[in-house]
């Protein structure tokens, strides 16, 4: 384990020892089911007693594990409509969460992509900070968010956001260890906070998945049509191409994207679970055009016997393998993908279904659990 230990480490480890530790797990917003929300379900499972605590909580938007805990909710979603604008009450949400009482508890585990980590716990307590990623709308993609926000709040985002940023950092100190979800965010974390982390792989539940006897002749995407996922970028080069692609996702972006896509490529705005595994299981190929944190997609697509296509930077360095599981292109434009699509061409008939399937076994639930119960380990 390479974080250091603390003060608060030495006390924990110097006390009497106890059978089961009172945990609390901490989460930014409990709105819909995303990867964020299936971590929770993990940690639920490896804590079923454990309190969750929350800004924001639709029940109705849950899985029955989640709608099963026990949650508690800051004051964020006692605010009008907090449930649907909740992300205009972030500059409420470090007070929100420090006036959350986890002084009863011994771990608490937060997770962050929203502010999560920034609880105050007791001083013989462990906060272990499961990381998705450093919030992105405060660092590496503030501009972005400042140049498609509106104008009031343009004018109102760089004296907010400077004031997070301060509180961010300051909270990352609260910290007693860090496990970030891949490498880059282990970089990431290192960069923003000058923390170190733990990788420990989200969990992925590869047994869902299984090959097909036989494969189609169309490329696969899927994930939401907004700008970050560069979803443009895939239309663009097989409209150029005339390969055939299945664009699978909602979002912003469809109308403009299925305005400019050529013939070739299909649009299906949602598939059942079962058609998804049939379309990950039967595409030549699965595409990723976004630099993701992670990325659950390409570990699905190789659990089901496809090669990755794939922009080659962010998570996906850490589960698809060059010229075993995939292959990377290095700039996102439509010349690089297409570039890298006629190099899967050739890579295809020497592509080997049982090496993608070995390597999506590498990030098996059972491994995320294993990790974060050594990392979690409070006596």
């Amino acid at each position: 384990m390479t974080t250091a230990w603390r003060d608060a480490d030495i006390q924990r480890a110097t006390r009497r020892p106890f059978s089961e530790p009172r945990v609390a797990i901490v989460h930014y917003w409990l709105v819909a089911m995303r990867g964020g929300e299936r971590v929770i379900e993990r940690l639920l499972g490896l804590y079923p007693q454990a309190d969750l605590f929350t800004h924001v909580y639709d029940r109705a938007a849950m899985s029955p594990v989640i709608a099963g805990a026990r949650v508690h909710t800051s004051f964020i979603d006692r605010l009008p409509f907090s449930r649907r604008l909740y992300q205009y009450y972030l500059p409420l949400m470090p007070l929100a969460l420090e006036e959350l009482d986890l002084t009863g508890y011994d771990l608490v585990i937060s997770s962050e992509a929203g502010p999560a980590k920034g609880v105050i716990t007791h001083p013989g307590s462990l906060h272990l900070c499961y990381c998705h990623s450093p919030m992105r709308y405060l660092w590496d993609h503030y501009h972005q968010y400042k140049a498609r926000a509106n104008p009031l709040a343009r004018l109102a985002m760089p004296g907010l956001y400077h004031r997070l940023r301060t509180w961010d950092v300051a909270s990352s100190a609260r910290v007693d260890r860090f496990a970030a979800n891949s490498q880059f965010i282990r970089q990431r974390i290192a960069k923003v906070w000058r923390r170190d982390a733990e990788v420990i792989h989200p969990p992925v539940d590869t047994a869902l998945f299984s090959p097909a006897a036989q494969t189609g002749d169309f490329y696969l995407w899927v994930g939401q049509l907004v700008p970050y996922k560069r979803p443009d970028l895939a239309v663009d080069a097989f409209t150029a191409s005339g390969r055939p692609l299945v664009m699978v996702g909602t979002g912003g972006m469809a109308r403009s994207l299925r305005a400019r896509a050529g013939p070739n490529v299909t649009f299906v705005e949602r598939m059942s679970f079962d058609q998804l595994r049939a379309a990950y299981a039967g595409c030549k190929a699965l595409v990723m055009t976004a630099e993701e944190d992670f990325g659950i997609t390409p570990v699905e697509a190789m659990a089901s016997g496809r090669p990755v296509v794939a922009y080659g930077r962010g998570g996906v360095l850490d589960s698809v393998v060059e010229h075993r599981t995939g292959l990377f292109f290095d700039e996102q434009s439509p010349e690089a993908l297409n570039a890298a699509i006629a190099g899967m061409e050739h890579f295809l008939p020497h592509f080997d279904p049982a090496a993608a399937v070995a390597q999506a076994q590498r990030f098996a639930p059972e491994e995320f659990d294993l990790k974060m119960a050594a990392l979690a380990c409070v006596d």
